[in-house]
């Protein structure tokens, strides 16, 4: 990797510090100046510089901010309806409260990341060609139900840029990341006749620091980019297994319904989870005394627990204060002993209002901050609420009110804002998805009724909400606000939020760290929970995320909407959380917003099922969508879960691959195929790792889907469920049928995958059953894979085993390094391309086994007798012919 840092010689630019992000750093070896493939290159006078490849000195520059590579100006505003987008000139800008860089891309140039957003453009970003308006992404941290277009919840100013060569028909890519808290606005758009087109970086404090990874393949740059901001925290077995929670379980007791319904349906429940609904007054590291008493809460949990099974309940980011004399709230009470609240400018608690009413917020840069939310997880366990986990919410942070509203207020007399609240007049949920129309069929949601199909192309449904763009600069901002206005879809930077006035424990300003707030959460819950268990992997869900989060936790995608449209959006957003380096991510299954209907339900459970984090979660007052509730859902469920629980080998070293080397677990197609054009803009379909392609249905009442077989003909696919080879048109889609309760999955060629043979309900029987092998032969007999193995939950470093697995014609072999031993033993093993015709005989490790059989149409030689009981701590050795 390359750094450039363009700074104030005085240094008194706010910089992201150490204790929020601390980056690698580089090598201090000169030799890297001659051998680099990156080369900076710069003119003095005006400063401008050019990043090249060593290897590629003919080719056009990576990043390169000279003014001769950028179109002539003055441009017209390149977005027709935000003059911010006129381009008098591309200076180098650096001021106090606005800074500005340019550079010119290769026109209709591929770029990916830069979030987090839901992007109409999809996964691949719009730079403004073949009709599209170009993107402004604004890096500022906001709560909103995920809309289009719009800066929500996480800041990620990195993007990967991959280049293909029509000539050579070979690809590069490089990545580029602005390590900056600073709000800002980045522009990709190519001016009208413009050879080329540009990203611009328009910040409102910090300073212009740079780095750029070198790749050249894309998996490459992201694992640049995690040795840099740091890789992800290692996730405990159990955390794969499937969520279920609800915005409205009303008590104890339906909640634990909900755990007993799963099991009488069969469907594999492994963590129970409760909303605000839990907490006393909504406040945090509380049980509500009534709803959910402390003892029933505790006797529920330690059913949860005898069962395998896991508990997580949620923490919101702002912390009530004590409304009069006789209120008893230790949090907030320790927290003001301690100094641990954010203040205002002359040094008084800012309050804002939240679900309990007023509030303060925990400055997390104060010297105590960590010792409280330390003791308050750990009185709020030893009180019963004996979690395996905690879900972080609101912390981008929201506020209801804008300023510090309690501030001077009587504070006695606040209120829970339950206008908020789902379900309350005003308030009521009445939406569905895209073809179910409630008006003729009632709120049911069901697929049928009385036999009758209740898709219909007529329903009209709500559009979804795209930015204006250009609607920050609304009238009535404030004077003390920068004189740049931030494309915000809230409008002024202190909208919703805690005023950008606010002060912090270092004398920063809440305008510099707002983007922090959320990591620096993570980061102190990550480590209150490592000292409440010290040899136990934290596992942490969290909304608001900044570069290095994943160090710290996952991330669920938000409150997203019950439609089909959002199904697909999960996809692109679980691909950039990839490239973000916080991969342990998912959406929430059949939507939280609005009502979901039986047949959205029963595809997302399934696509679902092949992302990383697995919940279905809704708000209350709409239609309940435990997948119990119809018989299609729960089938499909089911199907879905096993399968996933069986690739649990799979998932966990896929896993421990990003936690060692930073790769991505959940892969764009082109990360796998980097020289197939036809592949970089697909984001209907995903790789699991390299070997699995995921194809799922995305849209209503169909039963087929098209979907592309990455390798040009030169990949054997075979269907996951049939083993069968998938005649797959070249380069092109190929139609695939698709029944409801299918979600095509095919397997590549070259895989050796060790499989669960014996999915159970939870993971921790799943992981004592016995093992199985599945590989899959190229057409020369080659395949390769490793499996990583340890107790699934201990704080690296740990004991832990790899195993390494290769195939070649009529041979298979499996070695084992490392010392955790391997209780679990091997009962089968399917190779698919075996050969033409049946073996004359198969011997395991020296000795001929009669247990085999050998299917002619698929290729597939399958072997039980002499397998099973096989150990694998010791080297195994299959063959036939």
């Amino acid at each position: 990797r390359l750094h450039v840092n363009i700074y104030d010689t005085v240094q008194t630019q706010f910089v992201v510090p150490s204790e929020a992000v601390s980056l690698e750093q580089g090598e201090d070896n000169p030799k890297l100046k001659a051998h680099s493939d990156l080369e900076f290159n710069h003119n003095s006078s005006p400063f401008e510089f050019w990043i090249t490849r060593r290897s590629d000195p003919s080719g056009l520059p990576l990043f390169d901010t000279r003014t001769l590579s950028l179109p002539p100006t003055p441009i017209a505003p390149v977005i027709p309806d935000d003059n911010s987008t006129a381009l008098d000139g591309f200076p180098l800008v650096f001021e106090d409260q606005y800074l500005q860089l340019t550079s010119a891309l290769p026109l209709d140039t591929n770029i990916y990341g830069l979030g987090e957003v839901f992007a109409s453009s999809g996964f691949r970003r719009d730079v403004g060609t073949n009709g599209g308006r170009g993107t402004i992404q604004t890096m500022w941290a906001r709560n909103s139900p995920d809309p289009l277009d719009e800066n929500i919840y996480g800041s990620h100013s990195v993007y990967l840029e991959h280049r293909y060569d029509a000539k050579t028909g070979l690809s590069q890519s490089h990545g580029v990341f602005q390590f900056s808290a600073a709000g800002s606005d980045i522009l990709l758009l190519t001016p009208p006749s413009s050879p080329v087109s540009l990203i611009q970086y328009r910040l409102i404090g910090g300073t212009l620091d740079f780095y750029f990874f070198a790749g050249p393949s894309p998996q490459a740059v992201i694992e640049q980019y995690g040795a840099l901001v740091g890789r992800p925290t290692w996730q405990p077995a159990w955390g794969f297994g499937f969520h279920l929670c609800r915005w409205g379980y009303s008590d104890v007791n339906e909640t634990r319904e909900q755990v007993v319904r799963m099991r009488e349906a069969g469907i594999p429940l492994e963590v129970m989870w409760n909303d605000i609904d839990v907490l006393h007054a909504l406040r945090d590291f509380t049980t509500d005394p009534v709803s959910f008493p402390a003892d029933q809460v505790k006797g529920f949990i330690e059913e949860l627990t005898s069962n395998h099974q896991h508990y997580i309940p949620i923490v919101d980011a702002a912390i009530a204060v004590l409304v009069n004399d006789t209120d008893v709230y230790d949090t907030y009470t320790k927290g003001d002993e301690l100094d641990v609240w954010m203040k205002n400018p002359d040094g008084s608690e800012y309050l804002g209002h939240v679900w309990p009413g007023y509030t303060v917020f925990p400055d997390w840069f104060a010297n105590n901050t960590l010792e409280l939310w330390a003791e308050s997880l750990r009185n709020w366990s030893s009180a019963g609420v004996n979690f395996s986990g905690i879900w972080l919410d609101m912390n981008e942070p929201a506020s209801f009110c804008n300023g510090s509203c309690g501030t001077g207020a009587d504070l006695a007399a606040a209120t829970i804002p339950t206008s908020h609240f789902p379900g309350t007049p005003g308030n009521l949920v009445t939406d569905y998805p895209e073809g179910y129309n409630s008006t003729i069929w009632g709120p049911s949601g069901n697929l049928t009724i009385n036999g009758t199909l209740t898709y219909g192309d007529d329903t009209t449904t709500p559009a979804l909400s795209k930015r204006a763009v250009g609607a920050a600069a609304e009238p009535g901002v404030d004077l003390n606000s920068p004189r740049y206005a931030i494309h915000n879809a809230d409008g002024p930077v202190w909208a919703n939020t805690v005023s950008t006035n606010a002060t912090h424990a270092n004398g920063a300003a809440e305008l510099d760290v707002h983007n922090l707030w959320g990591l620096m959460e993570e980061k102190t819950t990550h480590l209150s929970l490592l000292a409440l268990r010290p040899t136990k992997r934290p596992f942490l869900i969290s909304r608001s995320t900044f570069a290095s989060a994943g160090k710290w936790t996952g991330h669920w995608l938000g409150d997203n909407t019950s439609k089909w449209k959002y199904m697909y959006l999960s996809i692109q957003g679980v691909l950039q959380f990839q490239l973000f380096q916080i991969p342990f991510v998912g959406a929430d299954a059949c939507g939280f917003r609005g009502n979901t209907d039986e047949e959205l339900c029963n595809r997302w459970m399934q696509l679902a099922a092949f992302t990383p984090f697995y919940r279905n979660h809704n708000e209350r007052s709409a239609l309940s969508q435990e997948p119990y509730r119809w018989d299609s859902v729960a089938n499909a469920s089911r199907t879905a879960i096993n399968i996933r629980y069986s690739l649990l080998p799979y998932w966990y070293t896929l896993f421990a691959n990003a936690s060692l080397h930073g790769s991505p677990p959940v892969r764009a197609l082109f990360f796998e195929f980097p020289d197939e054009p036809e592949l970089f803009a697909v984001d209907r379909q995903f790789l699991v790792g390299r070997d699995l392609l995921v194809t799922p249905v995305l849209t209503p009442n169909v039963s087929t889907v098209e979907g592309i077989f990455p390798g040009q003909g030169r990949v054997i696919w075979r269907d996951w469920y049939t083993h069968k080879v998938v005649d797959a048109a070249i380069s092109q889609n190929t139609s695939l049928d698709a029944p409801l309760g299918h979600i095509n999955v095919h397997i590549r060629d070259g895989a050796a995958l060790l499989l669960y043979g014996e999915p159970a309900y939870t993971i921790e029987e799943t992981r004592a059953g016995p093992f199985s092998l599945l590989v899959v032969q190229a057409a020369d007999g080659y395949a390769f894979g490793t499996v990583y193995l340890d107790d699934g939950e201990s704080v690296p470093p740990t004991p832990n085993t790899t195993l390494t697995i290769t195939a070649s014609k009529g041979t298979v072999t499996i070695r084992p390094r490392g010392d955790f031993y391997i209780s679990q033993k091997l009962r089968e093993i399917t190779v698919l391309g075996a050969g033409r015709t049946a073996p004359g005989k198969v011997v395991v490790n020296g000795k001929a086994v009669r247990g085999w059989k050998f299917d002619k149409g698929v290729e597939k030689l399958v072997i039980t007798s002499g397998v099973c009981g096989l150990d694998l701590n010791a080297p195994v050795r299959i063959s036939w012919g």
